[in-house]
């Protein structure tokens, strides 16, 4: 200390000779090249530092210490301390000192061997300031990101970014510094970031807000997000999360029925309460209060609420389907409010042009939306699997539901998972590289996204289909925001690569889980149907295992409703139904009601070579067309099938098959369009499996 103290008399001589008073708060932006402008044609103007002296006007004056490769570490390999920049920061004696440093101590040169030393040293550069001035605000900057295109990534620069990361979250609270997040904003916006680690000028903008708002508290007033509004639906019988932003300090007020709610925004301008669980209720009002701005939502209804995502089958509507007319007509007063996430472009074979192209990139993809109440008019446009799910829901449990769509036509499933989790997954990490050109990615999906994209001049152009990007715009949003569980059809853009996919929904679920904190929310997807495509028998019995594996996660088959040469089968009121029995009998406890057809519980072959196969939810085993049933097949050892005459006794199969005396393996419904009939007594499908079989 006795040193600092010298040398902060040193540096107020020095700032006594170089600096006038001129009545302006001088700010300080310490850091490395990010801070500096790397890569940008005139740093001097777009840095983020400059931008950030246009925002705040002449009442400051901003000065730029960007040193390009410093590290914070002072036994780093360029170390701040002993840069011309720093000591020109000190001579600035600024009155607000904006800190970020740490992305070169990610080298391997730096953070191994000297990560003991980080908090030490980073605490000496905010005692050395407060040494010179002792009234100067401190702001300590989350680092921004680095994204996996950096050559280090997966050695070590994206665990260390982490390390460092979580370190200087604790620096903030031990130097009682604020905090400013970087790393948020801009980690859903890697076009931003041409090599992977410096932001570009509107990167640098985005970086220049952030400080901005840090510095001043102007988060531009009170705001919620979109998926909060009149006639929405909360979920009952759950805490009822309210969110939103508004100026640092301020308090909001909020009350919703006969429950009042206050908060304090934080110091980045973010607030949250948290009203007790309500299990009934229509016509309620949501007032937010904040001291510049009142915000009501009315016509608010307690209910059940579930998510409705997946690509093109869960995105089909009602107005597409077998008897559209008679199920748009009685959509009418089925208590269902729905909230329609529309995409603004279609994955249709055409280049989008430039203000499509540009809204990508900048995440305004869906187009801006609503709660409301269904009707002839809304339903039409709504998806049919979603709106057969909820009808069913409504009739059963007579409460309102609210229905929520993000499905988009082509979608992937990456698309949907969140980068974080990509991120550190040993194996699908490699999803995120090229992905236009990858071959985790199917064939048509990285042919189409390129036809789309086709007009754009940046290399990082982003598009629906990305990995992450459905997920940064369509879950995120809305995520937090309580719900009851997701229904969810995918998996055609998924198909060529069986063992990928089932590594991508476990990570998908676990990401969707994580996003709302729920570790066992019901999760109930649609199998695929059948269709002349090679690989989808393997397929659906992927997803049978997916389902029978996951805990809270359960399957509705759809291949009795296939189409042998349309991906998108028009009746979709059985599999909105066969998705409502299974979360009927799984999340409510209605166990009255079936939640599927038939599914294989163990073969077993007598020393006959005759094979029985028992079934769980077999009640009254029969066939959906009164013969025999069919498409069994049995294979030895070598793995050759034929096909096994089958016969129903009881809750039982028994299969023969005069080819195969000794059979180690059975399968069903083994056909990419499969005319596999075996049901039960609610007319409910057995799926595609495949079963070794107990000697």
């Amino acid at each position: 200390m006795k040193r600092l103290l010298t040398l902060a008399m040193a540096v107020l001589l020095t700032v006594m000779v170089t600096f006038a008073d001129n009545g302006k708060r001088k700010v300080a932006c310490i850091g490395n090249s990010v801070t500096y402008g790397y890569g940008h044609r005139s740093p001097e103007k777009s840095s983020y530092p400059s931008q950030l002296a246009t925002m705040l006007g002449e009442r400051y004056e901003v000065g730029n210490f960007g040193k390009s490769g410093a590290t914070l570490l002072r036994k780093g390999h360029r170390p701040y301390n002993k840069q011309q920049e720093y000591t020109a920061a000190l001579a600035f004696a600024p009155d607000i000192a904006v800190i970020h440093l740490g992305l070169n101590d990610t080298d391997p040169r730096n953070w191994p061997d000297h990560r003991d030393e980080f908090i030490p040293d980073y605490l000496a550069l905010i005692d050395t300031l407060r040494a010179i001035n002792p009234k100067v605000e401190i702001f300590v900057c989350r680092m921004t990101p680095i994204f996996n295109r950096h050559p280090r990534f997966k050695s070590g620069t994206r665990d260390w970014h982490a390390q460092i990361q979580n370190t200087i979250e604790e620096i903030a609270q031990i130097a009682d510094a604020a905090l400013i997040d970087l790393y948020t904003p801009l980690y859903n916006r890697p076009d931003l970031f041409a090599d992977a680690l410096h932001p570009n000028e509107e990167g640098a903008g985005i970086i220049a807000k952030s400080v901005y708002s840090a510095i001043t508290g102007d988060y531009g007033g009170l705001s919620l997000p979109a998926i909060y509004g009149d006639n929405m639906v909360i979920q009952r019988n759950k805490p009822f999360t309210l969110k939103g932003t508004a100026n640092a300090g301020d308090k909001v007020t909020a009350r919703l029925g006969k429950e009042k709610k206050t908060a304090k925004v934080n110091g980045n301008g973010k607030w949250q309460m948290e009203f007790e669980p309500l299990s009934s209720g229509e016509g309620l009002k949501l007032e937010v209060k904040c001291k510049d701005k009142e915000i009501t939502f009315s016509n608010i209804a307690v209910g059940e609420v579930w998510l409705c995502s997946g690509q093109s089958n869960m995105a089909f509507m009602l107005k597409e389907g077998t008897f559209a007319k008679k199920h748009i007509a009685s959509s009418k007063g089925r208590g269902i409010r729905i909230y329609d996430m529309k995409p603004r472009v279609i994955t249709n074979p055409v280049a989008w042009d430039s203000a499509a192209l540009e809204g990508l990139n900048r995440h305004d993809y869906y187009i801006p939306t609503e709660w409301k109440e269904l009707s002839p008019e809304n339903a039409a446009d709504f998806s049919a699997v979603a709106y057969h799910f909820g009808a069913m829901l409504a009739d059963t449990l007579q409460v309102p539901i609210g229905l929520i769509c993000n499905a988009v036509g082509g979608a992937t499933a990456e698309s949907f998972i969140d980068r974080r989790t990509l991120e550190y997954h040993p194996y699908l990490v490699d999803i995120l590289y090229n992905w236009r050109s990858n071959d985790f990615v199917q064939p048509w999906v990285r042919q189409r996204s390129s036809q789309n994209v086709a007009n754009s001049k940046n290399p990082l152009q982003r598009h629906p289909y990305e990995p992450c990007y459905l997920f940064e715009t369509g879950i995120a949003p809305i995520s937090g925001y309580p719900l009851r569980g997701a229904i969810w059809y995918q998996g055609e853009s998924n198909a060529h690569n069986i063992e990928a996919y089932e590594a991508l929904f476990n990570a998908m679920l676990s990401s969707w889980r994580n996003a709302w904190q729920d570790e066992k929310m019901p999760f109930y997807f649609v199998q695929l149907s059948s269709l002349n495509r090679p690989s989808w028998t393997y397929f659906r019995d992927a997803q049978r295992r997916l389902a029978l594996a996951a805990e809270n996660c359960a399957m509705a088959v759809s291949s009795d409703h296939g189409d042998p040469y349309d991906v998108h089968p028009k009746e979709k009121q059985p599999i909105g139904e066969r998705l409502a029995r299974q979360a009927l009998n799984n999340t409510y406890g209605y166990k009255s009601v079936t939640p599927e057809g038939p599914t294989i519980k163990e073969a077993e072959c007598d020393k006959h070579g005759t094979v029985c196969l028992k079934f769980d939810n077999a009640q009254g085993l029969t066939t959906g067309d009164g013969k025999e049933p069919r498409t069994f097949e049995l294979a030895a050892e070598t793995g050759l099938f034929y096909p096994a005459t089958a016969a129903i006794r009881g809750n039982c199969i028994y299969l023969k098959c005069k080819e195969v005396k000794n059979p180690s393996r059975v399968r069903y419904g083994w056909q990419p369009y499969t005319t596999a009939n075996l049901i039960n007594s609610d007319s409910l499908p057995a799926s595609t499996f495949q079963e070794n079989i107990n000697k």
